[in-house]
C-alpha cells in the first residue's frame, strides 16, 4: 500500500511539472530524492520518462479537435473538395509536419546520447543549476518583451524555420534535466515572436511525439519482463498523471492568457537555491 501512495505522489507530481514550465524531470530526480519507490534503479529509471504518457494522453484528449487531420466536420482546409480529400484537413497535416521537424534534434540526440546524459547529468547539482539558469531567462525574456507584440499568434503561423530553432532548445532539454522541455520551448518561442498561448500550445504538440518515442526507447532498453508490482505501479502513476494534467492544462492556458511567465521564473530559483542548500547541507 505505501508503494502506491509513492506512485500516485509521484503521478500527482509529473502531472503538475510536466505542463508548468518549472521541470517535471527535475522535481521527479528530487522527490526521488527523498521518496524512493522500492523498485530497481532501472525500473525507476523506465517509470521516469514512461509515467510521462498518462500526461501525453490528457494533451490528445484535450486538443483533439486541433491535432486530428481527418474529418468533414471543422475543416477549413479539406485537401479537395469530393472524395476522400474532404475529410482530410490539410492545415493540421502541415501543423504536424512542423512538429515533426521541430522534434528531429531531439530525437538526434536521444537515440545517441540518452544514457551519456543520464549518467553525467541526472543529478540534485544539475537540475539546481538549470533550474536558476532557466528562472532567470524567464525574467530576463518577460521584462524585455514586456511592450512587445507578437508577430505569431497561433501555432499554425510556425513555419519550418522557427520549428526548428524551437527544437534546437527542446535539446538543452533533452541534455540538461531541471531545464524544463516545455520551459526551454517557450523561452525560445517567446524570443521569435510567438504568443504565450500559441508557445505554450506548441509546447504540448511536441511533448506528443517526443514522449511517444521516449517511452519507446526506454521500453526497448528494458524490454519486456515486468513483474505485477511494476505494472501497478506503472498503471498508477500514468493514470494519476494523466487526471492531474487535465486540471494542470486548463489553468495554465487560463493563466498566461492574462499573466506573463515571470511567476514561473521566481519558483524555479528559490527551489533550486533551496536544493543547493540542502545538497550542501548533505541532506540530500
Amino acid at each position: 500500500m505505501i508503494e502506491f501512495l509513492k506512485a500516485i505522489l509521484f503521478g500527482v507530481v509529473e502531472g503538475i511539472t510536466e505542463w508548468l514550465p518549472v521541470s517535471s524531470t527535475g522535481h521527479m530526480i528530487l522527490l526521488n530524492e527523498f521518496v524512493k519507490l522500492d523498485v530497481s534503479a532501472e525500473f525507476y529509471s523506465f517509470f521516469q520518462v514512461v509515467i510521462q504518457l498518462g500526461a501525453i494522453l490528457s494533451v490528445v484528449i484535450l486538443f483533439w479537435s486541433k491535432i486530428w487531420p481527418f474529418g468533414k466536420k471543422n475543416n477549413n482546409a479539406p485537401l479537395s473538395d469530393h472524395g476522400f480529400g474532404q475529410y482530410i484537413k490539410k492545415d493540421i497535416f502541415v501543423l504536424w509536419f512542423h512538429i515533426i521537424f521541430a522534434c528531429i534534434p531531439a530525437i538526434i540526440v536521444g537515440v545517441l546520447l540518452d544514457d551519456l546524459f543520464e549518467e553525467l547529468f541526472y543529478n540534485y547539482v544539475t537540475v539546481s543549476i538549470m533550474l536558476i539558469l532557466v528562472g532567470i531567462a524567464f525574467i530576463v525574456v518577460e521584462t524585455l518583451l514586456k511592450n512587445r507584440r507578437p508577430r505569431i499568434k497561433r501555432p499554425s503561423q510556425i513555419n519550418y524555420q522557427l520549428a526548428f530553432i524551437i527544437g534546437l532548445y527542446q535539446v538543452i532539454a533533452a541534455i540538461f534535466p531541471g531545464t524544463s522541455r516545455s520551459g526551454a520551448i517557450i523561452v525560445g518561442a517567446l524570443t521569435l515572436g510567438i504568443a504565450r498561448t500559441a508557445a505554450a500550445e506548441f509546447a504540448f504538440y511536441l511533448a506528443i511525439p517526443v514522449m511517444f518515442g521516449a517511452s519507446l526507447l526506454k521500453l526497448v532498453k528494458f524490454g519486456f519482463h515486468f513483474t505485477g508490482h511494476e505494472v501497478a505501479i506503472l498503471a498508477t502513476g500514468c493514470v494519476v498523471a494523466f487526471v492531474v494534467s487535465l486540471f494542470v492544462i486548463k489553468f495554465l492556458m487560463g493563466y498566461i492568457r492574462k499573466h506573463d511567465f515571470k511567476v514561473f521564473g521566481y519558483y524555479r530559483i528559490v527551489l533550486g537555491v533551496v536544493v543547493l542548500a540542502f545538497g550542501f547541507l548533505g541532506l540530500i
